[in-house]
């Protein structure tokens, strides 16, 4: 339909291996109709549906931008943005936990290769959570490694997985060392879950807490945020793709963007489909009569049409800075946070705009439209998608001022 946000086919902006990446893509949009069905249940659960995991492990999905010397796909960047973005016309849930969990082993391939082993050597399938909240941890720097502590919260799909990265401040004696943020990979069997997720919105992503008392993490099985600030990486040596060579944080909205993306394509969707065949309870006017309605319709259509281009813009252009050995400076990073917020934001004020126009039929549990209202504002509480976070850092450093986001 004209005005649906849909881009030319995600195989004509990819880069290199447009067959392959066009496949992928096209396994995702042919999951939309069974993972529609079992929404209502995947929210039941607070967790995605064991047949939901083995659809996504069946069409590859999870390891779109994991090394192909492990089997993976090692898609572009922006096939995180076009793959949650069909999967979130579905189910911002399984989006969620989708693009989540396929991060994972993009960034798992910027380790030192002894910790890609540890985990691929076992199963090159195996899932991976997180979270990236460093005050949650408290890391002891010993011979051979780290004893880590803390409580972390939402770690989304944790229960399907065998592995979690966990972010944690590294504690020193000494004050002139400064603080160091660092990422930390455990299996299982060194944290305890928490069963805390009882949530508005995405309701089916398992965000559940995790503790770890007094761990030794290996050296090789840690990395330090100041290796994934763009450049080589210590997986470069093994994985040599630009793809591991991006700058992490100043990318991190773009792992979720595409699940606000795609829950607000199927609210515009599901409103056009609605309004096209109903009449007014009052009146029996034709809804798509109304100027009303078609102005609604515009007004989204072209939000979301903005934060699709603005969203993959920025991932595509990243992949050739990449390739040609260019790192971001502050500034474009900066840059980088703040359209992801800002692109997000934009799908969400389109489905609180649909939200509206659709009056009492949105009050219905039954309707998808409760589900894709509560998930777009989840989304959007994601500090990724703070807008004031991200544009107040964003102008200080226009103005001069030091980033405030130790993490670029």
């Amino acid at each position: 339909m004209p005005g649906d946000g849909r881009r030319p086919d995600a195989s004509s902006l990819a880069g290199p291996g447009t067959g392959s990446y066009a496949a992928i893509v096209a396994r995702a949009r042919a999951l939309i109709p069974k993972l529609r069905e079992r929404a209502a249940r995947t929210e039941e659960l607070r967790r995605l549906p064991p047949e939901t995991e083995r659809d996504l492990h069946d069409a590859g999905l999870f390891r779109i931008i994991q090394p192909k010397r492990v089997g993976g796909a090692e898609l572009d960047y922006v096939a995180l943005v076009d793959c949650a973005d069909a999967l979130g016309q579905a189910d911002a849930s399984v989006a969620w936990n989708f693009a989540n969990l396929a991060s994972h082993h993009w960034m798992l391939g910027m380790f030192d290769r002894h910790a890609q082993d540890a985990v691929w050597d076992k199963d090159a399938d195996a899932l991976i959570a997180s979270s990236f909240i460093f005050p949650a941890g408290r890391a002891r720097k010993v011979d051979g490694g780290y004893v880590l502590n803390g409580h972390w919260p939402f770690s989304s799909g944790v229960e399907s997985c065998d592995w979690n990265m966990l972010a944690s401040v590294v504690s020193s004696d000494d004050d002139a060392d400064g603080i160091e943020y660092r990422l930390f990979l455990l299996n299982k069997s060194n944290y305890k879950i928490n069963d805390t997720w009882n949530a508005t919105g995405l309701c089916g992503t398992g965000s559940n807490d995790v503790r770890v008392t007094d761990a030794f993490i290996a050296e090789q099985m840690t990395i330090a945020v100041s290796d994934l600030t763009g450049g080589p990486t210590p997986g470069s040596a093994v994985n040599p793709n630009a793809l591991y060579a991006l700058p992490v944080f100043s990318l991190f909205p773009y792992v979720l963007s595409g699940v606000g993306l795609g829950n607000a394509q199927a609210c515009l969707n599901d409103y056009v489909e609605f309004a096209r065949h109903r009449a007014s309870t009052y009146n029996r006017a034709k809804l798509s009569d109304m100027q009303t309605t078609q102005i609604k319709i515009a007004e989204a259509s072209a939000k979301i049409d903005a934060a699709r281009l603005v969203m993959r813009t920025n991932c595509i252009e990243a992949m050739v800075d990449a390739r040609r050995g260019h790192v971001p400076d502050i500034a474009d990073k900066t840059r980088l946070r703040r359209d992801g917020a800002f692109s997000v934001n934009l799908c969400t004020e389109a489905v609180s705009l649909l939200f509206a126009a659709s009056g009492a039929r949105s009050l219905f549990t039954s309707g998808a439209l409760q589900r894709q209202f509560r998930d777009a504002h989840a989304v959007n509480s994601h500090l990724a998608f703070n807008f004031d976070a991200a544009g107040t850092n964003y102008g200080r450093v226009a103005l001069g001022l030091p980033s405030e986001n130790l993490t670029l």
